[in-house]
């Protein structure tokens, strides 16, 4: 084990107020709630208000974040937002969480994975604690989904919703806890399942493309579905293999909360009980980046993932990507 270790020494989220159940899709949808909880697993998702944008989510959870901590926000050296609907297209959201935590001075930046980001932005800090140039770093993963959904298109729309997690991740010397592992993959030809045609210098907003739709979530719903079993069980067989883990040495997994379905037939293939796989997303739906460190939040504070524990997180996501990683509470 390296000297320093990159530890989460605290978490934190956010979930806007209003709430959309699948009732409320029946209202101008035809679907029911018991197509969208049998296919997905969900029954409601939190939606931003008109006032609320990605920064102001991300900023609520990192406040909650740098308290749990127990650190002065002033101690943080970087601040690393993961998401693909950011506040605005320039600056980067990082910047506008800055300026409402009133820390100017610190580095700030977003990186884009989808719902692999996350992992990615935990990945990018952890090299930052170990090799010695950060002692504290905010790292957020923020979405505000609903701004991309497009809600005619009934096999998409039910599936996302608003919110952000926050994570602490400070240097420790000699600690038997932190980040032990992390994988980083992609497959740039699998764009097409997965992506918003317009908006980007590809394709720019224009009349044509907001009549066409296309500055909303495109997604190829069978070929996602297949990809995910497939990566989610692939990723959890390579981290057990890496870190020669049991399922016995897991306590906890959180993986990004894309579908029930999907998850329960990767974690119940390898042997996992439902009580080792912590799933939440019945209650917020699918917020990409923002999934995991929700998720993480939610079961240190249901007591489900505690200090000392081995927790594995896997993702995957638009790009496609995908990763993977092993930590020590």
């Amino acid at each position: 084990m390296e000297k320093v270790q990159a530890v989460i020494t605290g978490t934190g989220r956010y979930l806007p107020e209003k709430i959309l159940t699948n009732h409320d899709f029946e209202k101008f949808l035809d679907t029911s709630d018991e197509w969208i909880t049998t296919r997905t697993g969900i029954k409601t998702r939190h939606i931003a208000d008109d006032n609320q944008a990605t920064a102001d989510l991300a900023y609520y959870a990192a406040e909650n974040a740098i308290k749990d901590a127990g650190i002065d926000k002033n101690d943080i050296d970087l601040i690393i937002v993961s998401t693909f609907t950011p506040h605005m297209p320039l600056p980067s959201t990082a910047c506008f969480v800055q300026e409402k935590l009133g820390i100017a001075g610190c580095g700030a930046f977003d990186i884009s994975a989808a719902c692999s980001g996350f992992i990615y932005g935990m990945s990018i800090a952890r090299q930052f604690i170990v090799g010695g140039i950060y002692k504290n770093i905010l790292l957020i993963g923020a979405e505000t989904m609903s701004r991309f959904t497009d809600y005619k298109d009934r096999g998409s729309c039910i599936l996302f919703g608003d919110g952000a997690g926050a994570i602490v991740i400070s240097a420790q010397e000699q600690s038997d806890k932190g980040i032990i592992y992390t994988k980083l993959a992609a497959d740039g030809s699998g764009w097409p399942l997965l992506h918003i045609p317009a908006g980007g210098s590809h394709r720019p907003a224009s009349v044509q493309t907001v009549e066409n739709r296309e500055h909303y979530i495109k997604l190829k719903g069978r070929e996602i579905y297949k990809f995910a079993v497939q990566k989610m069980q692939e990723l959890i067989e390579d981290a057990m293999v890496q870190n020669n883990l049991s399922v016995e040495d897991i306590d906890m997994i959180v993986p990004h909360q894309v579908n029930k379905r999907i998850t329960d037939s990767a974690c119940g293939h390898l042997g996992f009980p439902t009580e080792k796989v912590f799933l939440n997303i019945s209650q917020v739906g699918n917020t990409s980046a923002a999934s995991i460190p929700i998720a993480l939040d939610q079961a240190m504070e249901e007591g489900k993932v505690k200090q000392g524990d081995t927790i594995l997180m896997v993702a995957f996501g638009a790009g496609l990507t995908w990763a993977s990683a092993v930590i020590k509470m």
